[in-house]
Order: C-alpha cells, then structure tokens, then sequence
C-alpha cells in the first residue's frame, strides 16, 4: 500500500494509473477507520481498476467550539484496516497542502443546506463541498462512495456533482449498524459506557416512526413529536433537531406519502450523533 501525502505526488499517481487506461474508486473519509468505511471500500472495490481512500480531517467543515483538535487520528490503524480490504492507495495530505497561505475559493451548495444539520452548523457544507471538490480534482475517481448516515452530505454532493458536470459518480452505501443498532460513527469512541446505552434511543426512535408509518400514520407533526418525547425521556440526550423532508432536496414534508426520510441530530452528554431511515408508504 502507497501512503501519498503531496498532492503533486498524488497527481502523478493519478497519471500513471489514466495512461494505463485504468479506473478509480475513491473513499474520502477523516479516517479513525470503523467497520462503516470497511463497508464502503468492499463496495467499491469491484467497481474500479484501483481502490483509494483519502484521510483528512477537514479543518474548514468544523465550526467554532466543535471538536476539530480532538478528533481521533490513528494512522497505522487506519493503515492496517484499509489493507485488510484491498485499499491500495491512502492520500494523507496535511492542512498546509489543502488550505494553504492564501487560499480564498470555496463551494458553496445552496438550498439543500439550509436544513438539518446546515442549521445547527453553520459553514459546515461549505466546507465538505470544497474538500470534497478537491479531493475529486487531485484524485480523479470514476466513482466515489459516501455512507447514507451523513444523508444531507450525500445529498448535497449529489448535487454539486450534478450542477458542476463533475465526472464522477457518487454512489450510496446504506448505514451501517452495530448489532444494537446504534449506528457506526467514529464520534462513538466519545460515550461513556453509559451515554452509549442511552444513544440508542436515535435508533429506536427511528424505528417506531417507520412502524407508526406502515400502521397508518401519515402525520409528520405527529412522527416528529413522538420522536422528540423519546429522546427527551433519555438521560442526557438533547435534541437538535428531528426533521421529516423529501429524499432529494431535503425540504420538510407535512405528509408521508411515498418516500421520505427522518433525520435527526441529538447531543448525548456533549457528543453530537446523526442518524436518519426512510419512511415509505406501500
């Protein structure tokens, strides 16, 4: 396995690899690698010549007070578990090398980002569209894979790939669960044995609005609030928001009819946690 860290260096590996005529698969991650990623990259693996991740912990997509200096790094883990899946190429570029003196272009994905989290975060998608249209500059990928737990940042690079005719293909992994349900994120290393039990309320939560869905229940006023009681019932978990919106633009729906999607982000003791699921009529 290749660990490139200059992006010229990454470019030329780019070149090598489009003169043989080869493809590329790209996993962008900010690494703290966990079984969520894996599930990525073993779906991507098949679908080009050459399988890349790139781990960077994205200055500009963190807000002030969030957790940018105490975010997990563990590159030789993350090394090692990258290699247990066929990964052949990490690109670890630095700060410097993304954002350096004098860097003053952005992306900036409108509408989309308004909601949901883009709320709560304010220059949060600003910050993933710029990086993410980095990353798919320097690395070139024929498609790129992205977890449907982040559902607004999936969304909203849809979107940018669409509206810049960027040549890629962004394509979807569904959320991957621990066997209690809680869904895999690498902020989970932040709970307490605790605070991990009473997480599990996202999960559940989402569960009783798909079955409240197909016993009937259309309401979204009515999904939502439920949702809420729930979460504020649970020792320590502080809603953010809970959301019911329409699968692609992500705007709030009153109604459930056909597909929609249940987004929610909650604080459990000082640990932010998103999770969503699809809520569809028969």
């Amino acid at each position: 396995m290749e660990i490139i860290r200059e992006i010229p260096a990454m470019k030329a590996w780019v070149r090598a690899v489009r003169k043989r005529g080869e493809t590329i698969c790209l996993v962008p991650t900010m690494g703290y690698l966990h079984e969520g990623h894996l599930g990525l990259m073993r779906m991507g693996g098949p679908l080009a010549d050459h399988l890349v991740i790139s781990i960077f912990v994205n200055p500009t997509q963190f807000g002030a007070g969030e957790d940018l200096a105490t975010y997990p790094r563990d590159l030789p883990r993350d090394t090692e578990l990258a290699g247990s899946v066929g990964v052949e190429c990490i690109f670890y570029p630095g700060a410097g090398a993304m954002y350096p003196p004098g860097y003053c272009t952005y992306v900036e994905v409108e509408d989309i980002t308004e909601g949901l989290c883009g709320a709560s975060r304010p220059g949060h998608f600003r910050g993933v569209a710029t990086v993410v249209a980095k990353l798919f500059n320097i690395v070139e990928p024929d498609v790129a894979i992205f977890g449907e737990k982040d559902y607004q940042q999936l969304a909203v690079l849809r979107k940018m790939v669409e509206d810049l005719n960027m040549n890629v293909q962004v394509l979807a992994h569904p959320t991957v669960r621990e066997e209690d349900g809680l869904a895999m994120s690498s902020r989970n290393k932040y709970l307490s044995a605790e605070q991990r039990k009473n997480a599990l309320v996202l999960s559940r939560a989402l569960l009783q609005a798909r079955r409240r869905v197909e016993r009937g229940e259309r309401s979204a006023e009515a999904l939502k609030a439920e949702a809420v009681r729930m979460i504020e019932q649970t020792p320590e978990s502080t809603v953010d928001y809970v959301e019911i919106v329409d699968p692609v633009l992500l705007r709030p729906v009153e109604r459930i009819e056909g597909r929609a999607v249940m987004a929610l982000a909650v604080r459990v003791g000082a640990t932010r946690l998103i999770d969503n699921m699809t809520l569809e009529t028969s």
